[in-house]
């Protein structure tokens, strides 16, 4: 038994922090939570982790978070490097005729400066089937009790600061309850924490119906001149198709020999009608038709449908002790690949937050910042997400995809073999649409440019924020502007040795202040204002014979503050202040600054 876990009797257990739900963003809290040394109680109705492979596009942005408590290289090694993401395709099969291709995952030329340039990691593939095992071994070995089969069923208050859950065994049909200091609702897309909350949800109308097919086939023999994760497959003049399959994504789940086949159904379909379903052989037959060839052999692994969502909690709390993320809160497809990547950043947030407020040193109003930090970026991804399905609405109209007379769709596509103006309007428009849909594979802005305005990061002297870069999706924006993302630069020592990143630096559950030659003066009141409040505040220099040089001289160029200026940087590696020169009585400023930042 933790010490965090008591049995009064055997109908009520005892905790400072309960999470319902072991997907990403509970699992990943959990992990957070228990670097910073607090353990709880995680239950899930699920009877273990993820039996389908789910999200899989792990971002530069989460890995970050998990590199944080060490476990980016263990993420890593479970997952399919980043070479295997090189390409997304359009092709008629997966063995057949290719119509187009587009770089993905900063592998465009154009776009690996960018990349290198946003952060230390990259990109990988990682199913969800991988990483939640690997979360809920660390959040376990950490000291965090976790229950399966447990259904979350209700809660009331006894008193303000008190939450009483009752919850059921699924496996013995037996109902208790847990008393806690804070509850985490992270229960996924029904969530039952968020019905109980009664959180409003912000919903546009669902894009319809997909049909997720998990197959076990090796098709390491086409994969040699067609690398790539994901494989747009679609045969304009096929009549002879299911209704519920008409378009294929192909998704490499493991390389190669794992993918999920998610079909699409006909435009216009009836998708509650009977014929949305299938045997399992039919599952296979159609399988084999989008590979392109009968002889490879499939074993289906599991077949499930689910409905295009658009929809977004208006707050992630109650006010109080309650808090909901994750797929609770932000319900998209998975275009862009943004879902579990915000649910491991949704929970990153919090967790240092959460700590800080139960150690004494923060305020309770810290907590107020999540919502108001990660509500937005949870509104611009599900939009960004949904947006990026759309995105692909143009070359399937340009193909005739879209239309329901194959005397149509046949016109359409014989004005491509057109080798006058009807043909060059027709291949431009297709190469048009094809371009249109690099926002979901190369979007950088959308993964890294997150901003923060609440009461954890301090604006009252700092002036109008830069402008947002003219494409918000693709672009990265490198600022120390409070409540931006920490930009990363590498760094070594005099006599040089490994190589590290500022995001190393910062992070680690502690503050930290960056100067440079001439910034004494911040590192020695720094200390001083960080013993007196009790919160630690590690402090480096940067710079010539500094604690670190910048031997690229990138720092000098990203950090917009003088040799003599600094950066404030919280525990979560956002920016909560700056000045861009050293200051007269600095340590009365800094005093002011974190007290604001931590609600004291």
């Amino acid at each position: 038994m933790t010490q965090t876990e008591k049995h009064n009797n055997n109908n009520l257990l005892q905790t400072d922090l309960l999470i319902v739900g072991a997907g990403p963003a509970g699992a990943s809290l959990a992990c957070f939570l228990a670097a910073h040394g607090r353990t709880g109680i995680l239950i899930a109705a699920a009877p273990g982790t993820a039996d389908t492979p789910r999200a899989h596009i792990t971002n530069m942005a989460a890995l970050e978070c998990l590199r944080d408590i060490e476990l980016e290289q263990e993420c890593r090694l479970a997952g399919t490097d980043s070479k295997h993401m090189e390409h997304t395709r359009w092709c008629r099969s997966m063995a057949g005729e290719e119509f187009a291709r587009v770089y993905s995952w900063g592998h465009d030329p154009k776009h690996k400066g960018a990349y290198e340039t946003a952060s230390p990691c990259d990109h990988i593939d990682l199913p969800q089937t991988l990483l939640e095992p690997i979360l809920v071994k660390r959040a376990t070995h950490a000291g965090w009790t976790v229950r399966f089969n447990t259904r979350y069923v209700r809660l009331s208050r006894p008193s303000p600061d008190v939450i009483l859950s009752e919850v059921l065994d699924e496996l013995t049909g037996q109902t208790y309850f847990i008393q806690s200091r804070y509850l985490f609702g992270c229960d996924g897309a029904r969530s039952q924490v968020v019905r109980e909350l009664q959180l409003p949800l912000i919903k546009k109308p669902g894009q319809g119906l997909a049909l997720n097919v998990f197959v076990r086939a090796d098709l390491s023999h086409l994969m040699e001149n067609r690398s790539g994760n994901l494989h747009w497959v679609f045969n304009p003049e096929e009549e002879d198709y299911p209704v519920w399959g008409k378009e294929c994504i192909v998704r490499m789940v493991r390389a190669w020999d794992e993918w999920m086949f998610i079909f699409l159904p006909q435009p216009g379909a009836d998708l509650k009608a009977d014929d949305m379903s299938a045997t399992n052989d039919e599952y296979v037959a159609r399988v084999k038709q989008v590979i392109g060839d009968e002889n490879i052999e499939v074993t289906l692994l599991h077949a499930s449908k689910w409905w295009i969502n658009e929809v977004v909690a208006e707050r992630y709390s109650d006010g109080g002790n309650v808090f909901c993320f994750g797929d609770a809160t932000h319900r998209h497809p998975p275009f862009n690949g943004l879902g579990s990547n915000t649910c491991i950043q949704d929970a990153f947030n919090l967790a240092w937050k959460v700590d800080y407020v139960m150690s004494g040193r923060a305020g309770k109003q810290l907590l107020d910042s999540f919502d108001k930090e990660r509500q937005p970026v949870g509104m611009d991804i599900v939009t960004r997400a949904n947006q990026g399905l759309r995105d692909h609405y143009g070359w399937q109209k340009t193909l005739g995809l879209l239309e329901n007379d194959m005397e149509k769709t046949r016109k359409i596509l014989a004005e491509f073999e057109d080798p006058g103006e009807k043909g060059r309007l027709r291949r431009k428009a297709f190469r048009d649409g094809i371009e249109n849909t690099t926002t979901e594979f190369h979007g950088l802005g959308i993964e890294m440019n997150q901003k923060y305005v609440s009461n954890a990061v301090y604006l009252a002297d700092q002036g109008e924020a830069p402008p947002a870069p003219k494409d918000t999706v693709k672009t990265l924006q490198v600022t120390t502007y409070p409540g931006r993302r920490l930009p990363h630069a590498w760094l070594n020592t005099r006599v040089p040795g490994k190589k590290i990143s500022t995001i190393d630096l910062a992070g680690h559950r502690r503050f930290c202040l960056l100067t440079g030659p001439g910034g004494q003066a911040w590192k020695e009141a720094v200390k001083a204002v960080g013993e007196k409040l009790g919160v630690e505040v590690v402090a480096y220099s940067i710079g010539w014979k500094q604690d670190y040089e910048d031997v690229y001289f990138d720092w000098a160029e990203r950090r917009e503050v003088e040799d003599d200026g600094c950066v404030l940087v919280r525990p979560d590696r956002f920016v909560a202040w700056r000045s861009r020169s050293v200051i007269e009585k600095p340590e009365v400023k800094l005093e002011e600054v974190l007290r604001n930042v931590l609600s004291l």
